[in-house]
């Protein structure tokens, strides 16, 4: 109405008092978002990170020390039109639950092994060791075969540097069920828990850690050798751990979940020593 006043000779200050409108809205004139930037990097963490979603990617510009909400992340995303299209899963009716859930960080390890190839066509294997309380990599091993040697190797050089676990999970493969790898691991004081035959998913922490490895790492990278494949598997490693957010971690990184696993239980052994302290011995 206002505007038609205006185009009939009007005032604007006339027109507004005839019509009831605040001047100021009448000579607002609106200001574009200043989100160029924003948006760019929106794009390259997408081209990084394909198969993520907007969460995902909030999380690592949280890491960079930027204070987003996650509702403009999630509103510039559909308008970059950066939606990833997910497969409906298939449940699998399993029956029964996994025995031995990891309670604490170094309670529950799971190892498996995962195939690809080079270049020219050579065939590799990698070991994967995981965490299953922490979802930490503790090792990715590549080579183009695995005795059950070599896996007491990888196992050997993380407990030097981490501690034993009490147990550890895995499939009835050779390497696994190997003699001496049973006594060494006898040993060590570690319990096995091998998963039944035909059914991976007793194993989904491996699992679920290998389809991520496949998806962000493997699908992406051209290895020419085994050494290299090994060198850019340690680098994800690396990432994985220290950088990745984790959605069943309330979207921190392994290593920082892990972190303040530790800083509660040792908050826990300092209230249970100040208790023992002051305990009060019963006369007589």
């Amino acid at each position: 109405m206002v505007q038609e006043l205006v185009t009939a000779r009007v005032k604007p200050e006339r027109a507004c008092f005839l019509v009831g409108l605040p001047k100021s809205t009448w000579h607002y004139q609106p200001k574009r978002r200043q989100d160029s930037e924003l948006r760019q990097r929106l794009r390259e963490l997408a081209l990084l990170h394909p198969r993520r979603g907007y969460r995902f990617i909030h999380a690592l510009l949280v890491q960079d020390g930027h204070h987003l909400n996650r509702k403009k992340i999630r509103r510039l995303w559909r308008e970059e039109a950066l939606s990833v299209k997910t497969k409906p899963s298939r449940k699998i009716r399993t029956g029964a639950s996994v025995p031995l859930q990891a309670e604490f960080h170094d309670h529950v390890w799971t190892y498996d092994f995962i195939f690809d190839q080079t270049l020219g066509g050579q065939a590799l294997k990698i070991l994967s060791l995981t965490d299953e309380f922490t979802r930490q990599s503790l090792a990715l091993r590549v080579a183009e075969s695995f005795t059950s040697a070599d896996v007491k190797d990888v196992l050997h050089k993380v407990i030097r540097q981490r501690g034993a676990p009490g147990f550890i999970r895995s499939d009835n493969g050779p390497e696994f069920i190997a003699r001496d790898l049973g006594i060494w691991l006898a040993v060590q004081d570690i319990g096995t828990r091998f998963i039944q035959p035909g059914k991976p998913w007793q194993n989904g922490y491996a699992e679920s850690f290998h389809s991520r490895l496949r998806e962000e790492c493997l699908k992406r990278e051209v290895f020419y050798s085994a050494k290299h494949a090994q060198v850019l598997l340690e680098s994800y490693r690396t990432f994985y751990n220290a950088r990745r957010p984790h959605s069943s971690l309330g979207y921190r990184t392994p290593d920082q979940f892990a972190q303040q696993a530790r800083d509660q239980d040792d908050v826990l052994l300092c209230g249970q020593g100040t208790a023992e302290q002051h305990v009060i011995p019963a006369p007589g």
